[in-house]
Parts: structure tokens; C-alpha cells; sequence
């Protein structure tokens, strides 16, 4: 096994070199020969938390483990450019969830252009393309007249009627990321500019149009994260809720009023932060979750519930660590990240607010 490279990951109050590469460890070691990263061995798959964990490879310095994961991708998968839901320990074989949601598809584009970014490769953005096309197409027929994309398309073909803020705001992220290697192959693709467009204004400015899922912390900060509101409107978003999720020494809560926060949902927040250049906060929230570390494993708990003194659940899963050493990654300025998250080198002005 490589020494990973981990210069900036180093970050005061949350990761030493040594951690840091104890961390990218613990991730190697979940990921299968075939290049699957499950939550953790023994654990299933689902495509975007493979991604995210893929991307955090690469921001270590890992690349070739970090392509293994998109070939994984690539190899299984759908015919009609989707993948399933759930794989049991990465198996492609065992499939334990058949429905097929279009976040978990559409990140397939955001690590590829990630990829790209950490590695220059012409020829592996050459391979993945008709991946990513294929994928983007089939999510985009989930789209709903108001810009809104369904958050589901089950097994036996029925579309999810419903659309998911969270899962919108990633699916946004995606398409610009799409776009962008578009570009890069000299590839218009008008109609996913048009598509992406919609999805922005439906995100800023309807919010009738998708579920209620108000308590979640996730549809707090993701409009942020994913890209679709940005300035005065991001700010003044995280500034409302930062009161409701936000659990000063302890992290992000993942549902309110649950007094429980997780590793996850506080990285996110993190690299949202971030990209609104609050850094000082961004900080604050990762030094807040260094009681999750697992300090063996360098791997992080899923979260804490804080009224019983008690980790829960008692798993310690790749893309939690995964999104941390992305938010360190973008804070110690890894190129890669940094454009990805950051929106370098990803098309804007994609909202007509003409749009009814």
C-alpha cells in the first residue's frame, strides 16, 4: 500500500499528517479489489457514497485506487444509464435495494470531473463519458415540468411522483459538473443547460415543490452546497437555520429536535461554509466533530447522540471520512476540490428567472 500524500489535509484541531493518512488507510481498506467502496465491509453500496469516497481518494493522493471506484461504476452499470440503490458489500450481484434515485445517478458526473481535475487524464474523461452521458439522460427523464426532478424511479418502472430539495440540489451540483466535461470535449449539450436552468429556479424560488422536509438539516444547507443559491441568498439561508441544526462543540444535528449530530451532515455544512467563504466556520464545524474519530481506524462514527453519551449507530462508514477529507481537502486548498465545490470552472447564470 502507498503512503498516501497528505500536505493539505493537515488542518490544526483536525487532522495531523498521521491522521489524516490513518484516515485515507481506513478508507483503502473498506474498498474491495474490484474497486467498490462500501459504507464499510459487511455494509452495502449505494452509488453516490462510493463516489464521495472515491473523490476523497483523490484528494489524498490516491488516484489509481480512486479510478478502480469509477470503473467499478462503469462496469455495472444499468443499460438505461442508471444504477441501483443498494449492493450488498459492493457485490454487483446482490442487489438489495432495485429502485434506482436520481442523486445516487447524476454523482457519477461530479467525481469524474473531479477525477479530471486531480489527475489531467484526457483518456479516462474519454472512457467515462458515455458513462456520465448515459446517466445524466436518465435522470433528466425524471424531470417534472416545474424543473424538479423525482427523487425515485422504482423497480418495476413507476416514477416517484415527488421531488427531494437535498437530492435536487446534488443532482444541480451534478449537472453542472456535467456540463463542464461537456465543455471540456467540446460537446454542447443545450439541453442540459435548459434542464439545469429550470432545476435552480425551482430550488430558489419554489419551494412548494418539493417535499416537506424541513426538519432535516441536509435540505438546510444543500441549496448552498449544491450550488443553486449562492451570495446574499446562501448566506441568508445558513444564517436562519444555523441556530435550529447547529450545536455549538458537538456538530450538526441531522434532524431537529433529535439531539443527535452526525459526522456527515457537519462536514457538508463545512465544505458549504467554505464555498461561502466563511473558512473561520467551516473550521470551527470540523474541530467541533473530532469526538466522532475512531482513533484505531481513523475512521469517523456516523454520529452522537448527545442527552445519552452515547455513539450512534456504532458503525464507522467511508463516506463519512470521505467528506471530511473533502472540507479539509477544500480548506487546504486542493485544486481539485476547491473547483468542484467552489464553482471554478462550472458554468453559472443557469436560472432564467423568467421561469414561472
Amino acid at each position: 500500500m502507498t503512503t498516501p500524500r497528505t500536505e493539505h489535509l493537515i488542518l490544526p484541531g483536525v487532522l495531523t499528517a498521521a491522521q489524516a493518512a490513518a484516515t485515507v488507510r481506513g478508507i483503502l481498506a473498506a474498498q474491495r479489489e474490484d474497486g467498490a467502496i462500501p459504507w464499510f465491509r459487511g455494509h452495502h453500496l449505494d452509488p453516490w457514497d462510493h463516489t464521495e469516497a472515491a473523490m476523497a481518494l483523490d484528494a489524498a493522493g490516491e488516484p489509481e485506487a480512486a479510478e478502480r471506484a469509477y470503473a467499478w461504476l462503469a462496469r455495472h452499470q444499468n443499460e438505461d444509464g442508471s444504477w441501483y440503490a443498494a449492493y450488498a458489500d459492493g457485490a454487483h450481484d446482490r442487489v438489495t435495494d432495485r429502485g434506482r434515485e436520481t442523486n445516487f445517478v447524476a454523482y457519477v458526473a461530479v467525481g469524474v470531473w473531479h477525477h479530471y481535475l486531480s489527475t489531467g487524464d484526457d483518456t479516462f474523461l474519454d472512457r467515462m463519458w458515455p458513462v456520465v452521458y448515459a446517466a445524466v439522460e436518465w435522470v433528466l427523464r425524471l424531470q417534472r415540468p416545474g424543473g424538479q426532478i423525482g427523487w425515485r424511479r422504482d423497480d418495476d418502472g413507476t416514477p416517484a411522483p415527488d421531488a427531494l430539495l437535498t437530492g435536487c440540489s446534488s443532482v444541480h451540483h451534478a449537472l453542472r459538473c456535467a456540463l463542464a466535461i461537456a465543455e471540456q470535449r467540446e460537446e454542447p449539450q443545450p439541453d442540459w443547460e435548459l434542464a439545469a436552468g429550470a432545476l435552480r429556479h425551482a430550488i430558489r424560488r419554489h419551494p412548494e415543490r418539493f417535499l416537506d422536509k424541513d426538519r432535516y438539516s441536509m435540505d438546510w444547507y444543500y441549496p448552498v452546497l449544491g450550488g443553486a443559491l449562492t451570495g446574499a441568498e446562501a448566506k441568508a439561508r445558513i444564517e436562519e437555520g444555523w441556530d435550529r441544526f447547529v450545536v455549538p462543540g458537538l456538530g450538526v444535528r441531522c434532524v431537529v429536535p433529535n439531539p443527535w449530530v452526525t459526522g456527515g451532515e457537519s462536514a457538508e455544512l463545512a465544505l458549504a461554509l467554505w464555498a461561502m467563504g466563511e473558512s473561520d466556520r467551516a473550521l470551527e464545524i470540523l474541530q467541533s466533530i473530532q469526538h466522532l474519530r475512531d482513533a484505531d481506524s481513523g475512521l469517523y462514527w456516523t454520529g452522537y447522540v448527545f442527552e445519552d453519551d452515547a455513539i450512534w449507530p456504532r458503525e464507522l462508514t467511508t463516506w463519512t471520512a470521505g467528506s471530511l477529507l473533502l472540507a479539509v481537502a477544500a480548506l487546504g486548498g486542493h485544486e481539485a476540490t476547491c473547483a468542484v465545490f467552489g464553482g471554478d470552472r462550472l458554468p453559472s447564470g443557469l436560472d432564467p428567472d423568467c421561469c414561472g
